[in-house]
């Protein structure tokens, strides 16, 4: 997208718990930058439910649809009652077949340093497709759960080539693709056979490797710089991409980006947090660097790099500091200080 004044359309999801209170935060910043969006707000989550008895409302969806970009707070998925996970239900509808989660430092000093990785995760498909069922044994009716996966050979070219164009456009030097081919033969060695392929199509361009998911795990806290971009299914990538957040200082730190063909989800990926909520010390972080990531996706470089400059001086460099960041900054201090900044 070009980089004039035009207005972007984006629907604006306030989310639950702490999910407004950071929401407003993220857009007092964004209007600090002059950042395009015209936000269309609706309802999702226990919100949802006690609005129209909908964890994912109609009226939200159509409003997706139509914008084709979404920026959304953390949601709480109603336990019981038939409600279906609404970030499945969303990349299921929408076709969000990427998942992005960048890893990078940003308070100093920590047992990890100067991590700077990107994850991307295959969204639609593996064991989150979620074909699961029980078989009886004797008088059990549910002796035996079972649940299916699947990989499909276009979903698994697809995300290891948008990892490469990725690594490509923005100077990364290597692709790691994770897998557990050793075991899971046809599952995971579907995957890496894919992935083995596209990587023969950037031969010279961007360097691979391999690694088996376990070994990933351990080689992730042993010595995470060794990797650049890692690519991997669903089931490991959601796992991975938490313990890459603990390496920079847990989920208040960990923006993701969920990218299909007719649209994008971006979102704090960490949860709604009711037990602080409304207590005015929630990390609005999280969702900044998400929304930093919409502006790139828009065409807006200019205005995402004043916002992570601002972080810089303010977090890095300046010590203002959240509560789970071993601070004692307010949500509202941590705000005004990057707006100052900005000016």
């Amino acid at each position: 997208m070009t980089t004039d004044s035009k207005t972007i359309p984006a629907t604006l999801i306030p989310g639950d718990g702490i999910g407004p209170e950071i929401v407003e935060s993220v857009i007092e910043i964004l209007n600090a930058v002059g950042a395009p969006f015209e936000w269309d707000k609706q309802l999702a989550g226990m919100a949802g439910v006690d609005a129209v008895n909908d964890p994912l409302p109609k009226q939200t969806i159509e409003s997706i649809r139509r914008t084709g970009l979404a920026l959304k707070g953390p949601l709480t998925t109603p336990v019981g009652g038939g409600f279906k996970s609404i970030n499945v239900t969303l990349r299921q509808e929408f076709g969000l077949f990427a998942n992005l989660r960048p890893t990078k430092t940003i308070v100093p000093g920590g047992r990890f340093d100067k991590i700077d990785l990107v994850l991307f995760r295959e969204n639609l498909e593996g064991y989150y497709a979620a074909m699961e069922h029980y078989i009886p044994v004797g008088d059990d009716p549910k002796g035996i759960a079972l649940s299916s996966g699947y990989n499909s050979r276009t979903e698994c070219r697809r995300i290891v080539k948008y990892a490469f164009e990725y690594a490509l456009k923005n100077n990364r030097k290597t692709v790691t693709i994770v897998h557990k081919a050793n075991i899971l033969k046809l599952l995971t060695g579907l995957f890496l056979e894919e992935g083995r392929k596209v990587a023969e199509e950037y031969k010279g361009r961007v360097a691979f490797n391999e690694r088996i998911v376990d070994a990933c795990a351990m080689q992730l806290v042993i010595n995470p710089w060794q990797f650049d971009v890692v690519v991997t299914t669903n089931l490991f990538g959601d796992i991975l991409s938490d313990l890459t957040a603990g390496l920079v200082g847990g989920l208040g730190m960990a923006p993701g980006a969920n990218i299909g063909d007719k649209a994008a989800v971006f979102e704090a990926v960490h949860g709604s947090a009711p037990d602080i909520a409304g207590k005015g010390i929630a990390n609005p972080l999280a969702l900044l660097l998400a929304a930093v990531m919409m502006l790139q996706h828009v065409g807006r470089q200019d205005l995402a790099d004043r916002i992570d400059l601002a972080i810089k001086k303010v977090i890095t460099d300046g010590g203002l500091r959240t509560k789970d960041l071993g601070g004692d900054a307010t949500t509202k201090d941590l705000t005004a200080a990057l707006k100052q900044q900005l000016v």
